[in-house]
């Protein structure tokens, strides 16, 4: 707003002593103060409001006016309420370094002042960002995206003094303003995104405000443009965990209509690019596709070595060898089956892989990302088929092959950042498990692998929660066989030897299941036992007993220790 302006608000009590000719300055901010050198909190183009309490004699006012002239503020305000009329001083030092001087009437609060000048900046500043990011959607829908959704945040940090982020389904700290310098962290990002799905679920509608370690948050869904065709016929649980969010460190439970309008115009900028983003994993989508084909058909290994070929320079480009290659097998499943869950599993699979607290094996044993090649949203390619989708991970060839040991993607890891997150997006009515495979070096060795990750995957399905995943170590486990044991002998089973340990802990409040798990896991060991659990041998010795009292079992037996192994397991 112009200095201008404020003479023509009768409200403020402002009356013009000096500076005429520069009332067309632009006002940028309002400070009030009563230092002496207020400089370290001047940026530039404030409107300075002070009671004049720094001033002890006339001596004061010309360092005092220098200070504010050379922090290039635009005007000061000099209350009326402590001395009565402005000093002769302080007028012609203003008068000297060209600063506008207005004199604040005792009867109007400078908090009147500070509030007016501040709803006039941000309103003038909120249009002047809408016609900004009006003209970048224009830009990103017709031509270059000319810097993605990163400059329009940057704007809202700049202008709105609004700090944001575009977070994935699974966490995933996709786009952010950089102004600051300061970056969401990933346990904040997971719980805003489990906040944003929940929800969606429930089909509230956005923004949502969501409480996160103090600091309130306003969550703006970003409807995709590309697959939202029709989306009014679909079902919500076939876009809510692919869809993207806008994450606001403010309440926006207060904004003014022209703000969240703004807002929204971001949310639809940003779905542009995300349709952009998803047309660019076209070629990678339609190699995975082709080379799954190829293996499920059984064609000949030299005619899938060639698809590899192919498919190699693309998700890998500069490497000089054909690299090693992983299988990951997801399935989202829905309670009553009548949603096709291998869109959703696709998409939700492009966006774990490409988490970047993913943890790798190299040949070193140290994790870490895989460093070489392109970023790892590029590297990655992912097919589905029903409820199913198959992704391809191409791996740098190491010497693993040399020494013997592991490289590629951990399964234990796999869901470490993003299980709370897709767990609140699935609560209720949906599962989704994830297998991987070992890495493999030949085309030979593919379809091997894709058995083993689906094999895997069942693993994974037959364990408790919502999202759970299994990797090809497992598999020469006996919790192999687990999947394969029918539901009603593994219900009959864990009953006969669990459900009277379940009611003597409701009963007694005993925790002899939470004694038993732990009991196992120190392999029968007394003291390693009763040190985990906080317990006097003699008590743990006396839970032990009740144990086998119920169950009418040996935990000194081999056998016994199984079954009861087992029954944790399966239950």
């Amino acid at each position: 707003m112009r200095l201008r302006a404020l003479l023509d608000t009768d409200a403020l009590g402002l009356r013009l002593l000096g500076g005429e000719d520069e009332l067309d300055r632009t006002v940028r901010g309002v400070m009030t103060t009563d230092l002496r050198d207020p400089s370290r909190y001047l940026a530039g183009g404030e409107l300075v409001l002070t009671g004049l309490a720094w001033r002890r004699d006339a001596s004061d006012t010309e360092p005092f006016v220098r200070i504010l002239a050379s922090a290039g503020v635009a005007a000061l305000a000099a209350g009326e309420a402590e001395l009565g009329d402005i000093p002769d001083d302080i007028v012609e030092a203003c008068a000297r370094h060209r600063l506008p001087l207005f004199a604040v009437n005792e009867s109007v609060a400078f908090a009147t002042i500070t509030e007016h000048v501040v709803r006039q900046v941000s309103g003038e500043r909120a249009g002047d960002l809408a016609a900004v990011v009006d003209r970048h959607r224009r830009l990103m829908t017709s031509g270059p995206a000319g810097g993605g959704p990163d400059v329009v945040l940057d704007l809202l940090g700049t202008d709105l003094d609004l700090r944001a982020w575009v977070l994935s389904p699974a966490g995933r700290a996709i786009a952010g303003s950089t102004a600051g310098g300061t970056t969401l962290p990933g346990a904040v990002c997971a719980r805003l995104a489990g906040e944003h799905l929940a929800a969606s679920r429930t089909g509230r509608r956005g923004p949502y405000r969501v409480s996160v370690e103090g600091v309130t948050y306003s969550l703006f869904p970003i409807r995709t443009s590309g697959r939202g065709a029709g989306a009014a016929s679909r079902d919500l649980r076939e876009t809510v965990l692919s869809d993207w969010v806008l994450a606001v460190e403010a309440d926006a439970g207060d904004w003014p209509e022209e703000r969240l309008d703004l807002l929204q115009g971001v949310t639809q900028l940003i779905a542009v690019e995300r349709d952009r983003r998803d047309a660019a994993r076209t070629v990678r989508r339609r190699l995975a596709q082709e080379v799954l084909e190829l293996v499920q058909t059984g064609a000949a290994p030299a005619e899938i070595a060639a698809r590899l070929r192919v498919a190699a320079p693309v998700l890998l480009p500069g490497l000089g060898t054909a690299p090693h290659w992983q299988v990951v097998v997801a399935r989202v499943e829905w309670d009553g089956g009548d949603i096709d869950g291998g869109p959703v599993a696709q998409s939700l699979l492009e966006e774990i892989l490409v988490d970047p607290s993913l943890s790798f094996r190299t040949d070193s044993g140290a994790g870490g990302p895989l460093s070489s090649g392109p970023e790892p949203s590029d590297r990655i390619a992912v097919a589905h088929t029903g409820d199913e989708a198959i992704a391809l991970v191409p791996l740098p060839a190491v010497s693993a092959e040399h020494d013997g040991s592991e490289t590629g993607l951990l399964a234990d890891a796999l869901l470490e950042s993003v299980r709370d997150p897709l767990s609140a997006g699935l609560d209720g009515d949906g599962r989704l498990t994830l297998g991987v495979s070992a890495a493999v070096h030949s085309a030979e060795g593919l379809r091997g692998a894709l058995e083993e990750a689906r094999h895997a995957r069942r693993v994974a399905a037959a364990r408790p929660g919502r999202v759970c995943a299994a990797g090809h170590q497992e598999l020469a486990s006996h919790v192999l066989l687990l999947p394969f044991v029918p539901d009603d002998v593994r219900r009959a089973f864990t009953a006969r030897l669990l459900d009277p340990l379940r009611e003597y802990d409701q009963r007694h409040r005993a925790e002899l299941i939470p004694t038993l798990e732990a009991f196992l896991d120190c392999d029968g060991s007394w003291t390693r036992c009763a040190a985990r659990l906080h317990l006097h041998v003699n008590t743990l010795r006396y839970r032990v007993g009740r144990i086998e009292q119920l169950t009418s079992r040996d935990l000194s037996r081999l056998e016994d220790k199984l079954d009861f192994f087992l029954a944790l397991r399966m239950s």
